[in-house]
């Protein structure tokens, strides 16, 4: 009789995973115990992954990382429900030498990923749940909508004076109006082909405005749902803040206890100047390119609005439009209100225009 070999037991030791995810393949790295590992390739499939862990490294404890993207956070979720430890990073914020930099690929990457992990030199994003990620879906398939509607609005009006179409004097103050749409129904091009042209851009703005008020509905349904009506109400008190602006708000945010310090939200949406100094010398880049995109445009639209509504806003935007650009006073008025928001989501209290201005600025 042959004797049996010894049994693998990992226990106590750690398997730090990098992984690389595409589409179609996953390049996988294994670090175990600071000691670099094999590296393979397997389809986009958590669970062989976590089957050809716990058959080669038994006992052992798994801790897996990938970088935020295309894939979106199933993986993660997944991975979890498995039992094996996950985070999810920035790839801005993986460390790496020139050489990876300049010699990048797929293996590099998971090969990084694991390495650093091993390092305990990353730290995950946070990751919301998925009702979180499909509330936040919705609200931003409207906005998607509402870009889509402007570049058609926009080739509508291109084409018109292309063929030297001008807007009678009664039209053009009403841009968009039902009466606006139906004078450019009634226009007549030379040919049939011009004629087709100009229906299927008309077509398609009207299936783009059924799309947002449709959008726009569901979203109003979704602000009334218990989880967010509290919070619905209490920042649409704040001037300049509508209904959509709102869900974007709370959508994008999720859970505001997140944010310990006013300045850590402010840095998340964006609202700060990038830096890029060395020694003597500093020099400030502009807002900085680290941001929520939704959350800094709609904040500052929405600054802009309040301006018009909140004295106390409107006399802040005055002041500092003296000592720079208005667009760069604007930035710091959605900051305020960027602080506003924080300041009800937090205390739970209504805001009194004038009462709270200087408590939540």
């Amino acid at each position: 009789m042959t004797p049996q070999g010894k049994q693998l037991d990992f226990t106590g030791q750690v398997v730090n995973v990098g992984i690389d995810v595409g589409k179609r393949r996953w390049d996988v790295r294994l670090v175990i115990s600071d000691t670099m590992g094999p590296r393979f390739s397997q389809g986009p499939d958590p669970e062989t992954l976590v089957r050809y862990l716990h058959g080669r490294y038994p006992g052992a404890r798994y801790a897996c990382v990938y970088e935020a993207g295309y894939c979106g956070f199933w993986i993660h979720e997944r991975l979890r429900a498995l039992g094996i430890e996950c985070i999810v990073v920035n790839p801005a914020d993986v460390p790496g030498s020139d050489k990876e930099r300049v010699h990048k690929n797929n293996t590099v990457d998971a090969s990084k990923l694991a390495r650093e992990l091993g390092k305990e030199s990353l730290h995950g994003i946070y990751v919301p749940p998925r009702w979180a990620l499909e509330d936040r879906t919705l609200v931003r398939m409207r906005s998607s909508f509402v870009r889509k509607q402007t570049r058609c609005k926009n080739q509508i009006k291109a084409l018109l004076a292309f063929y030297g179409f001008h807007v009678p004097a009664e039209e053009q103050e009403r841009y968009w109006s039902r009466g606006y749409i139906r004078w450019i129904e009634s226009l007549l091009m030379q040919e049939p082909t011009g004629q087709q042209a100009l229906q299927a851009l008309l077509a398609e703005l009207t299936f783009l405005r059924s799309q947002i008020l449709d959008l726009t509905r569901k979203i109003r349904q979704l602000s009334r749902q218990e989880r967010y009506a509290r919070n619905v109400h209490l920042v649409c008190r704040i001037p300049g803040i509508s209904l959509i602006t709102t869900m974007v708000l709370l959508t994008e945010l999720v859970d505001i206890a997140r944010f310990p310090r006013p300045d850590q939200l402010i840095s998340f949406v964006g609202l700060i100047p990038g830096e890029h100094s060395t020694g003597d010398e500093q020099h400030n880049t502009g807002m900085t390119y680290r941001r929520d995109a939704y959350l800094r445009y709609i904040m500052i639209e929405a600054a802009w609005t309040a301006i018009r509504s909140d004295p106390a806003l409107m006399l802040a935007f005055t002041e500092l439009s003296k000592r720079m650009k208005k667009t760069e006073a604007i930035v710091r008025i959605a900051r305020k209100l960027v602080n506003r928001v924080r300041f009800v989501l937090k205390s739970g209290e209504l805001y009194v225009e004038g009462v709270m201005a200087g408590r939540a600025t």
